[in-house]
């Protein structure tokens, strides 16, 4: 019940498939736990999956794929036809370390409540169902005190942000390692890049631009005997409580590497957006562009955009503009104010940042290691893109502090397939969409 990623940025199972993952040896050295660590050779580092869909698939093959002695022991899904699905696909990926994938029948959980089964097994818990579900997997996962892999973003509205930064501070206090799926942040070049804008390669940025403009993804036809609930997970990218638009769920990443640029976060958002291509009632409730002018506390400027339409200029890429120069950061370049390359990562030096995600947050657990902590920038970069969408689909400029604590929740009442979502479609079969100078949230 997961996203596919479009073709700009590939698919994790067709990534893995496409690199060189699959380095054999086990290392033998202590690693975290419910005890903080054991020790020894023979210790094995369990995983639990919680969602199935392509994102989980491929993040389950990629923490196979690390040097520890890691296994992959609980699975859990809204749909046992996912799971399945998913449990063939992480075999086929792993070729001569299917070995790892040791996940008893009684172990495939199912249903709103499957989560809490599986994590109980496991010493690592990968997050990857639809956004929406991630405040309260990743507040149970810190209550269980595990080790933590989630994908972005990790909310969709404002208490689920506020719900996700209340569990970080628990998840500091208790020492449990958390990496969030911005790659971003992971990428050899992007860690070039920002070492340089750091030391003041561009002197101070006073703006920036942001893309992610393509396609747009899947659509899965409504069948026969689906409650509104099932229809709805299943198309879940449609569906703000579940996804948060599509300039939550994937024009955060660019959003991230703004904010990692500034080593900030903005304090105002207006801009504008709508559904030109994107009408039939297929398309649930989201926009197909927005376009936002973001401002920060320092004077810089971001004005990001991203689109979904079929035909159009596709680009998913971020610009700095700086005092003293420039980075184009898909090129990998900096240059001086006259456009001269004052730096060029080799390209050939890229790593592979999906796979180094988990190379990284292993390593350390396996050491009993206490290294990464993403879970803030994470929710705050969740909330980058949060605070845009609420501008655009209100027209209007929105306070950053004053949307994080407004309380605002879209979340369902009830976590059942025959309870009512938190919208529902009209006599017609088409669903409510936001109108800007009409929709208000404050």
């Amino acid at each position: 019940m997961n996203q596919q990623r479009p073709n700009h940025d590939q698919s994790r199972r067709d990534f893995v498939k496409k690199s060189s993952l699959l380095a054999g040896g086990v290392l033998a050295a202590p690693f975290l736990s419910r005890a903080n660590f054991f020790s020894g050779a023979d210790n094995v580092i369990k995983i639990a999956l919680i969602g199935c869909g392509g994102r989980g698939t491929g993040a389950a093959v990629q923490a196979l794929s690390t040097k520890q002695n890691v296994q992959l022991v609980a699975m859990a899904d809204a749909f046992r036809d996912r799971l399945d699905t998913s449990y063939n696909n992480i075999l086929e990926a792993l070729e001569d370390k299917k070995g790892r994938v040791q996940v008893k029948e009684e172990n495939k959980f199912t249903g709103f409540d499957a989560y809490k089964k599986a994590m109980a097994l496991a010493d690592v818990v990968i997050l990857a169902t639809p956004p929406g579900f991630r405040p309260i997997h990743f507040e149970e996962a810190v209550n269980q005190s595990k080790q933590i892999f989630m994908e972005k973003p990790v909310a969709t509205d404002p208490a689920g942000i506020e719900r996700v930064l209340a569990a970080a501070e628990k998840a500091k206090a208790k020492k449990l390692n958390v990496v969030v799926g911005l790659q971003r942040r992971y990428q050899t070049s992007y860690r070039e890049l920002m070492k340089r804008v750091h030391d003041g390669a561009i002197g101070d940025i006073v703006s920036a631009n942001a893309w992610w403009n393509n396609d747009g993804v899947w659509v899965h036809p409504r069948q026969p005997g689906w409650t509104e609930m099932e229809y709805q997970m299943r198309n879940w990218y449609y569906f703000i409580w579940l996804c948060g638009d599509h300039i939550t769920e994937q024009h955060i990443h660019n959003l991230d590497v703004i904010n990692w640029a500034l080593e900030g976060y903005p304090v105002t958002a207006q801009g504008m957006g709508g559904r030109e291509v994107r009408k039939g009632k297929d398309y649930g409730q989201i926009f197909d562009h927005h376009f936002v002018e973001f401002h920060y506390a320092n004077g810089a400027v971001l004005n990001s955009q991203c689109r979904h339409q079929k035909g159009t200029m596709s680009k998913v890429d971020e610009l700095l503009i700086g005092t003293k120069g420039k980075v184009f950061c898909d090129q990998a370049r900096i240059t001086d104010p006259k456009g001269n390359t004052i730096y060029q990562f080799d390209k050939s030096k890229e790593n592979q940042p999906y796979q180094n995600e988990h190379d990284e947050l292993f390593e350390a657990i396996a050491k009993g290691e206490y290294k990464f902590w993403d879970a803030e920038r994470g929710a705050k970069s969740s909330m980058t893109s949060i605070l845009g969408r609420l501008a655009t689909y209100s027209g209007q400029q929105v306070e950053w502090d004053k949307a994080l604590h407004s309380g605002l929740n879209i979340m369902p009442a009830a976590y059942d397939f025959s309870a009512a979502p938190p919208v529902l479609p009209d006599a017609d079969g088409f669903y409510p969409v936001a109108v800007p100078g009409v929709t208000k949230f404050f």
